[in-house]
């Protein structure tokens, strides 16, 4: 029999950046630590990061709120790789981040009828996304592990506003990204799966299951900020899965 360690995300009502901080931060790595690797984006002026202890239904998990200073900024895909590339993070890291931005840069692009190069960050390429997807790849760099899996991913229902006016969910960004991954319509109303969780899980995760052996060693639980008719929770594992050679 061969171990593997593995981080399994259990995504319960949906996912978004600051809520995958916040469940990979709650499996047990210092904050200290985290903090100090993303000093390395040599960004410290533009933002600050609250990570507390939060309540949802009972459940006691981390949440993390990225407050930035600068104002609403566009960048294009060339403006964020540039910040990726100049800091002292490591290969690993900066080209899992890149490709991550890769990924809503496609569609995007294929959403509003336009080329990569001419697409212009939103939401996206505000500072706290790129917190949320470097921070992401920090956490999981620091977390060691050997493959990543995931459950279906919820999508939500209704409509969202955004820069570009009224559109209706799951964002047609998230569809696009989420194109050959397993997915799921709830009955949750509202945005629960973001283009920037997404596009996390359609990069980084090795496989997408439902149904898996694993042991487990840590949980994880990262309380978002939206309240749904479901507990909007993203909880994860990190365990052993036990394969024949």
């Amino acid at each position: 029999m061969r171990e593997e360690k593995i981080l399994y995300f259990d995504i319960i009502s949906g996912i978004s950046g600051d809520m995958t901080l916040s469940t990979l931060l709650n499996l047990g790595i210092p904050k200290e630590i985290f903090l100090e690797e993303l000093d390395k984006l040599n960004l410290n002026d533009e933002f600050k990061i609250e990570i507390n202890d939060k309540f949802e239904n009972g459940i006691r998990g981390t949440n993390v709120n990225v407050i930035v200073n600068e104002g609403h900024v566009h960048r294009n895909l060339i403006d964020i790789y540039e910040i990726i590339d100049n800091s002292t993070l490591n290969d690993k890291i900066k080209q899992n981040a890149k490709d991550i931005f890769m990924e809503v840069a496609k569609a995007e692009a294929k959403v509003h009828g336009t080329s990569i190069d001419k697409i212009h960050f939103h939401e996206v390429g505000a500072m706290d996304s790129i917190i949320d997807i470097v921070g992401s790849c920090i956490l999981i760099d620091l977390l060691c592990v050997d493959k990543i899996y995931a459950t279906k991913v919820p999508l939500g229902s209704g409509f969202v506003k955004c820069a570009h006016g009224i559109i209706p969910v799951p964002a047609p960004a998230v569809v696009e990204i989420l194109k050959d991954v397993p997915v799921k319509f709830n009955n949750v109303t509202g945005e629960c799966t973001t283009p920037t969780g997404a596009a996390i899980l359609k990069t980084m995760c090795d496989e997408f299951v439902d149904e898996i052996e694993f042991e487990t060693k840590q949980i994880g639980y990262g309380i978002g900020y939206k309240k749904f008719e479901i507990p909007n929770i993203l909880r994860t594992f990190i365990g052993v899965k036990k394969n024949r050679i």
